[in-house]
């Protein structure tokens, strides 16, 4: 069964309701990993985006759904670390596309720009998208073979132009990795679902002050 994380941070945990109200009842799991409520600590899309990179990494979810006001930041966060495949996702088609021709594990949602009346919809309708039949099938059918070959040269690419996610934690700002770490419920999360020990055991060592 698919597992969904969902990231908010605090420009727009207002929004964090309707995220999860919008991914239900999709035959999914889905894990709340980050704020909740304005009376949560604050996290900035530089925290979530962080952990969007843990999850994706240490294989606890299979794919994250973030933003912040305008999606920008988010997007531009979780793309500093390996194995994502973000995109920004503004309007249903935005999601059709993104689904069926990058097949991406990781959205970012522009949740207060243009975010008015009957925004709800919009979320519910961007997620219908999301999971129509078909993902990574490509678009049009005459692009399927060579947008496929892209979306592989791009994983390539990637691990070859970032360090590991462990090499990654070591060099990390001590304070935004205990900040993120220690965010209530967070490390259960990837204790619990994660299937990358060696990164799982690093961050629980990191957590806990024993790394070093």
């Amino acid at each position: 069964m698919l597992r969904i994380a969902v990231v908010s941070e605090v420009s727009a945990v207002q929004r964090n309701a309707a995220l999860i109200e919008a991914l239900s009842g999709r035959g999914c799991v889905v894990v709340n990993a980050a704020m909740r409520s304005k009376d949560d600590r604050a996290l900035t899309y530089i925290h979530t985006g962080l952990m969007a990179a843990l999850l994706l990494n240490a294989r606890a979810v299979d794919m994250v759904v973030g933003g912040c006001g305008t999606g920008q930041g988010f997007l531009l966060s979780a793309m500093q670390y390996p194995g994502i495949q973000c995109g920004l996702i503004a309007e249903p088609v935005d999601a059709w596309l993104f689904s069926k021709i990058n097949a991406g594990n990781c959205l970012s949602l522009p949740l207060n720009k243009g975010f008015g009346w009957a925004g709800e919809i919009v979320l519910s309708q961007i997620f219908d998208a999301w999971f129509s039949p078909g993902f990574g099938e490509g678009y049009p059918k005459a692009r399927q073979v060579p947008q496929s070959a892209s979306r592989a040269m791009l994983n390539e690419v990637s691990q070859m132009t970032h360090r590991s996610m462990e090499d990654i934690c070591h060099a990390l700002p001590g304070a935004l990795l205990a900040e993120t770490l220690s965010f209530p419920g967070f490390m259960f999360i990837l204790e619990r679902d994660g299937h990358n020990p060696a990164l799982i055991e690093l961050l629980r060592a990191i957590e806990s002050g024993r790394e070093g």
